[in-house]
């Protein structure tokens, strides 16, 4: 009679043993789970009424998810364990942590109201994160539009919901208040469609820049990391507001795109 149990492989019948793989390979991983813990220790501060480190750390967790994927590609070091580990931190930071740090600053205030938004952000952050990850291994998809996302992109996403926080730590008189709760709800709501808007948003992924160019947007990129530094708060207030203006003219430029292509543009395209 054999053994009721069989041995347990760690890593499946044939796989690699730990002490075989190279740190390389660890590293991407590292990252992505020190993102996990930056964004669980937003939603804490959050929780513990110390807004403005929860929000640094929010803001933290998304530049780290969003750098771990470019390290591993640069390292060789891609996996299919790598890319699950990553979805499930874009969820966590990207769409659980800046709603209920949102939620417990302000949105709290308007009541139900408040936090049927924070679960309409959160749910549209799953479903635009479940449909990047689609179109990202679709091949037949033309490869001009692979520049544009479908959508406001989720880091972009989480940003962008934080604006009331922004506001209320400029001391310009916007008090977290029931009236600026229903404000920010509403807000709230308009990101969240426009995660699952079908609104085409330039990734910037196939932008080359001129060689006599590179120096002035080398100190343009360091003053806006100084700015950041120095006056966090106007900083990231301008950023949205730029973000937002620049959406329209990023739908023009995709509808230009396609008539020079002679693809027709469907109108769920571009709304």
């Amino acid at each position: 009679m054999g053994a009721p149990f069989k041995k347990f492989e760690a890593h499946g019948s044939g796989g690699p043993r730990i002490r075989e793989i190279p740190m390389r390979m660890v590293l991407p991983n590292l990252v992505t789970v020190l993102a996990i813990c930056a964004g669980l220790s937003g939603i804490r501060f959050g929780f513990e009424g110390r807004f403005e480190p929860a929000v640094v750390m929010v803001l933290l967790a998304a530049f780290l998810d969003g750098i771990d994927g470019r390290l591993a590609r640069m390292l060789k070091a891609t996996s299919k364990f790598g890319a699950q580990m990553d979805s499930l931190a874009d969820i966590v930071n990207f769409g659980v942590a800046p709603a209920l740090v949102l939620y417990a600053f302000l949105l709290d205030r308007a009541g139900s109201f408040g936090w049927i938004a924070a679960l309409l952000f959160t749910i549209a952050c799953g479903l635009r994160l479940a449909r990047f990850n689609v179109l990202d291994e679709d091949n037949d998809r033309p490869i001009w539009q692979s520049e544009y996302f479908v959508g406001v992109p989720a880091p972009a996403g989480a940003v962008l919901v934080m604006l009331p926080l922004y506001l209320s730590f400029l001391r310009v008189g916007v008090e977290p208040g029931r009236p600026a709760a229903f404000i920010a709800t509403g807000f709230t709501v308009l990101v969240a469609f426009l995660l699952v808007s079908r609104l085409p948003v330039y990734s910037g992924k196939s932008l080359k820049v001129p060689g006599d160019r590179v120096l002035p947007i080398i100190l343009a990129v360091v003053l806006y990391v100084l700015l950041l530094m120095t006056y966090p708060w106007y900083t990231l207030t301008a950023s949205v507001a730029g973000y937002l203006i620049f959406l329209p003219f990023s739908v023009r430029a995709y509808t230009k795109r396609a008539k020079r292509e002679g693809e027709k543009v469907p109108p769920s395209d571009i709304g």
